[in-house]
């Protein structure tokens, strides 16, 4: 019985011992961070002021407003890849996409009873690729007539199709179209798709209308690709 309590007490000391070396490694490469109850280091912040690594945030109820979770990743100080939100019973509340701290790609948000509500498409600042191309439209239509070359601002931007749904029955009731934060009206949407459309569609050579002028109507006729009728 005393070999069995000695062997259990030093276990006790090495678990002690190795706790003690990881909070004295961690506090010498972070100026503050946090453990978990699964032991891994959590809220980390670098001697610079950078938040890097794992991150769980709560945000507690305002002026009315419920309080949230939230966990994901910090580089270099900024948000980054996929971060989730929950309310206080656990339940998915959104599913974000960051990119250096800001909004990028598609973004997901749920009621409590996890339907998907709506979702929304951002852009974010890419510092390796500092410009964008934006359509220019003639005077009072809306067809695109020319291409221009910005210098893209170091934030995030709508960019891309927004879809909102009934919760309850999980039918689309509304599309957007965005394009660097301008909302596309309706028409011009129709437009370009209509466009879009034409370009797929295969020229016609003379010799195709003649065989179809010759063979419209007719059952069983098939085009073998030769030219000659």
């Amino acid at each position: 019985m005393k070999l069995i309590n000695t062997i259990k007490l030093k276990q006790i000391i090495c678990i002690v011992i190795i706790h003690i070396i990881f909070v004295n490694v961690a506090m010498a490469q972070y100026k503050q961070f946090k453990i978990a109850p699964n032991r891994d280091t959590i809220n980390k912040v670098l001697k610079d002021g950078n938040k890097v690594g794992k991150w769980v945030i709560n945000v507690p109820e305002l002026r009315g407003e419920p309080g949230y979770d939230e966990e994901g990743i910090y580089k270099k100080g900024l948000k980054e890849s996929f971060w989730r939100r929950y309310n206080a019973g656990g339940d998915l509340l959104a599913v974000e996409q960051y990119l250096n701290g800001g909004k990028d790609g598609l973004q997901q948000y749920f009621t409590y009873l996890g339907d998907l509500v709506r979702e929304e498409n951002w852009k974010g600042y890419n510092p390796d690729a500092p410009f964008d191309t934006i359509a220019i439209y003639g005077t009072g239509n809306n067809e695109i007539v020319d291409f221009k070359i910005v210098k893209a601002e170091p934030y995030s931007v709508k960019q891309g199709e927004w879809r909102y749904y009934d919760a309850a029955t999980g039918a689309l009731i509304k599309k957007e179209e965005w394009v660097l934060n301008n909302l596309k009206k309706p028409d011009t949407v129709k437009k370009e798709a209509e466009a879009l459309a034409k370009k797929k569609e295969i020229e016609k050579t003379p010799q195709m209308i003649e065989w179809e002028k010759k063979n419209r109507g007719k059952k069983g006729v098939v085009r073998d690709g030769r030219t000659g009728m």
